[in-house]
């Protein structure tokens, strides 16, 4: 940090290594971006001029210099500590102008007020997976849905009760929530964006808001974390108030089955055999493979919306975490131009998947000796299996499946839900409204 430079009319500049030329690449960058940006907040400065944008990224337009400069920014003013008794200080840093050496084309200003949408969505979503069980529950989630229906007129919110659920026949739904003593919910929320003759995407998004694994109850390590399985209904959430935000000229429906895995004496026991929405009958093996459970009856309910396109997002298997760590979300889907799309919106967006296979051969792992499926396939392949699940309620549609159990959330000392992958979901909208 200089001070006082001559002929600079800013009282201070920060310089920010940037290495080697050669090796300047698109991580080298957002390193460079987030050092700066971390810097400016641990100063007194209120107003910074950012000209990283400036620099010149190979296969990176000044688009999406200015989405990672926004979300870097908001990444850095971001808190969670409204439950603590003496919540910290806001951040000094108030304003920050992204400097350019040429007139910002008209690209780059929807780029920049785009993001800005985006970076809500991620703030939404992040203090939803933050908050702890005992307040974020599916009532509570449902709440959050309602207030975002008042909130905008593009979008309607309805919220079904179990009894309605029943009535619908989802009985692989109400397998998981029976051992809690909080309601089920089955939240949708429809965005008009376009004409009634489009149709919708639309948005499955796991909200376990505790998962205790049920009577195959988890190890006490690390269990806190179980709040974060919501995260896939948050990240609907925060899509939804995002493309709300932006305006696109797109139908979009959210769908969130919520409730919580609990043990008790009336929570369903493995070797349970359950009846789906869809007819199916499931052998439950594991209650812990609870996310699959609700997510099927969401699937089939999907159908009732007409889709183009369906994408259920689901902090689904742990074996995502051991295939991909906590870099890349796993992708699934049973049309390729639709992975591709959505591979492309996470090359684009900087919140990347990886496609895994979801080839007929894994089918067999989940044969039942007596029902229609088991809802396990062993440990071998266990985020494959899991998709082949899912995928015999989806042949109805184009579909695709994200596995976020690696990037939802961190652990540890920056313990916290990452946002993701909102930003994903919202560039794969932004493309399709553009098209």
């Amino acid at each position: 940090m200089l001070h006082h430079v001559p002929d600079i009319a800013a009282d201070r500049v920060l310089l920010v290594g940037l290495g080697k030329a050669a090796e300047f690449s698109a991580k080298a960058f957002l390193d460079a971006l987030r050092a700066g940006v971390t810097a400016l907040q641990k100063s007194s400065c209120k107003d910074a001029a950012l000209y990283l944008t400036d620099l010149a990224v190979k296969d990176r337009d000044d688009a999406w210099k200015i989405r990672q400069s926004v979300l870097c920014a908001a990444e850095s003013v971001y808190r969670c500590d409204q439950l603590k008794s003496k919540p910290a200080e806001a951040p000094v840093l108030r304003k920050l102008l992204l400097g350019c050496a040429d007139k910002p084309s008209a690209t780059a200003q929807q780029a920049l007020d785009q993001t800005q949408a985006v970076a809500n969505g991620m703030a939404l979503t992040k203090t939803l997976g933050n908050l702890p069980g005992n307040i974020c529950t599916p009532g509570y989630l449902a709440a959050k849905a309602l207030a975002l229906g008042k909130a905008h007129k593009s979008i309607k919110t309805t919220v079904l009760e179990e009894k309605d659920m029943q009535k619908l026949g989802m009985g692989s739904l109400l397998s998981v929530t029976r051992g809690s003593e909080q309601p089920a919910k089955l939240i949708t929320l429809e965005y008009h964006g376009a004409g009634k003759k489009q149709k919708p995407v639309v948005l499955v998004g796991k909200g376990i808001t505790f998962d205790t694994g049920g009577i195959s109850l988890k190890p006490g390590a690390e269990m806190d974390e179980m709040k974060y399985d919501m995260c896939g209904a948050a990240s609907v959430l925060g899509t939804m108030q995002a493309i709300a935000e932006m305006g696109l000229k797109l139908n979009v429906v959210g769908v969130i089955p919520t409730c919580e895995n609990m043990p008790s004496g009336r929570a369903t026991k493995p070797g349970d055999i359950v009846t789906s929405m869809s007819g199916q009958t499931i052998e439950i093996l594991n209650t812990d493979a609870e996310g699959r459970l609700i997510l099927c009856d969401a699937l089939t309910y999907s159908k009732k919306f007409d889709p183009d396109t369906v994408i259920d997002i689901a902090t689904l298997t742990g074996a995502c975490v051991i295939a991909l760590g906590h870099v890349a979300s796993g992708l699934f889907s049973n049309d390729d131009s639709l992975a591709q799309e959505l591979l492309a919106a996470g090359e684009q967006a900087h919140d990347r998947a990886w496609q895994l296979p979801l080839w007929d051969d894994y089918q067999p792992l989940l044969d039942s000796n007596f029902a229609d499926m088991q809802n396990i396939g062993g440990r071998a392949g266990g985020t494959i299996t899991a998709a082949c699940f899912l995928a015999r309620f989806t042949k109805d549609y184009r579909w695709a499946h994200l596995d976020i159990a690696g990037t939802a959330w961190k652990s540890g000392k920056e313990k916290g839900a990452t946002g993701r992958p909102v930003p994903l979901l919202a560039q794969y909208l932004i493309n399709r409204a553009k098209n």
